[in-house]
């Protein structure tokens, strides 16, 4: 198990390559939530997320012999493209086994790295067992994305950062994937301010971590679709998870619209673009799960976010923040009746953006349509006055459509 010893040595290899990333008070969030919010930039490394410091580390580490043989890795992105980038640097061929439905920008990236990239398997655990045989069968080093010490003390860097910066933090917020950032960070954190809270966020599609720690050993989850893939880990590591229990106070898990949300949110209002996982910090705030009681500081891990996926990410984050609607009424299929239902939505001041008529389909009489309109509003309280005027205007069946939820989670694990 890693020390906070190990944690010095290691920042002292990144201080040759990395500088240290900003962790910047938010005044904005700091006001929502009535206490200090901090956010720890970890998306502004040259590739874009924090895997850079344990890559690197790892990298560093290996003998001549193993530098001339090459390196092997599996990964959703992130820690693809940490390797591929360092090795390059460092002279080092690097394989990268990626899932197949992996983001084409990620993967173009990892190849403009330096990365020999191979498209394999539909998820993460497919890509790593692929990965694996190719070390045994090609004599390369396999370089994990989360399960060694090397590359856990590289990102328990940011922890020694986080208390450089924030001397007199209270709470550090961590995404959790495979649990090599939180192991990192809490085993830095804990030993200079035990009484700080860690808390780690898992999204309740991949709820790896607080499975293994409510069952006290290592269990694999089906894991489903997630805005996170960047965490969307079905199975942690023994290692991992001895550091999370001696280390981490609390596991939560945050739902799929609360994330889209704090994608949302990071942007508009701090101009930061933060992948899903990296957004789930925020979002726990955003559920209530975690209360800002003194300095807080949330690690923003990566900001690798495919740009065809982000026009999706924003449109759920705006219907989850209430300023995105689609709704449904029943309407006689005679002239004039769509002219009052927009007059009515135009009258509240909502903007209507799409219009669709279904008269054989759905709660429709013969000699009714269903008409399904999107509408840019100011808000909930908004949203819910044209609601209740569209009813009373005389329109039935008015109802919200809410973007499809693929999990649910719940609070802590209990002991966490």
């Amino acid at each position: 198990m890693i020390s906070a010893h190990d944690i010095v040595v290691a920042a002292e290899t990144l201080r040759r390559v990395l500088a240290p990333t900003p962790c910047r008070r938010s005044e904005v969030l700091s006001g929502w939530f009535g206490g200090e919010v901090w956010l720890k930039l970890e998306n502004l490394h040259v590739t874009g997320s924090f895997k850079e410091r344990g890559a690197y580390v790892r990298l560093a580490a290996l003998t001549a012999a193993e530098r001339a043989a090459g390196v092997v890795t599996a990964s959703a992105g992130n820690h693809a493209q940490a390797v591929a980038y360092h090795a390059r640097h460092l002279g080092i061929r690097a394989v990268v086994v990626m899932p197949q439905r992996t983001a084409q920008i990620k993967v173009a990236s990892t190849r403009e790295l330096g990365g020999e990239v191979m498209l394999w398997g539909e998820g993460f655990d497919d890509a790593y067992a692929r990965a694996e045989e190719l070390a045994a069968a090609k004599g390369l080093v396999f370089v994990p994305p989360f399960d060694d010490d090397r590359v856990i003390a590289g990102q328990g860097t940011i922890g020694l950062e986080i208390l450089e910066q924030v001397p007199h933090v209270s709470t550090v917020i961590v995404p959790v994937g495979g649990g090599g950032l939180i192991g990192g960070i809490a085993t830095a954190v804990k030993a200079a301010r035990p009484h700080a809270r860690v808390v780690g966020v898992e999204a309740a599609a991949y709820p790896s971590m607080r499975a293994s720690a409510a069952a006290g050993e290592v269990t694999l989850v089906p894991g489903a679709p997630t805005l996170a893939d960047g965490i969307a880990v079905k199975r942690v590591s023994p290692r991992t998870l001895e550091l999370v229990q001696r280390h981490v106070d609390d596991l939560m898990a945050v739902q799929e619209e609360t994330i889209a949300r704090a994608v949302l949110t990071l942007i508009e209002r701090q101009k930061t673009v933060a992948e899903g996982a990296a957004a789930a910090t925020l979002a726990v705030l955003l559920e209530g799960q975690v209360s800002v009681d003194g300095p807080t500081v949330l690690v923003i891990s990566g900001g690798n976010i495919d740009v065809s996926r982000l026009d999706d990410i924003l449109t759920r984050g705006l219907a989850a923040d209430g300023r995105r609607l689609r709704l449904q009424a029943v309407m006689p299929d005679v002239p004039g009746q769509l002219h009052r239902l927009t007059g009515v939505i135009a009258e509240l001041g909502g903007n209507v953006l799409e219009v669709v008529h279904d008269r054989a389909f759905g709660q429709a009489a013969l000699g009714e349509t269903m008409t399904t309109l999107t509408v840019e509003t100011r808000g909930e309280e908004h949203l819910q006055e044209i609601l209740e005027a569209l009813t009373a205007a005389g329109f039935t069946h008015v109802e919200r459509v809410r973007p499809a939820t693929r999990a649910r989670g719940a609070g802590p694990v209990p002991g966490y």
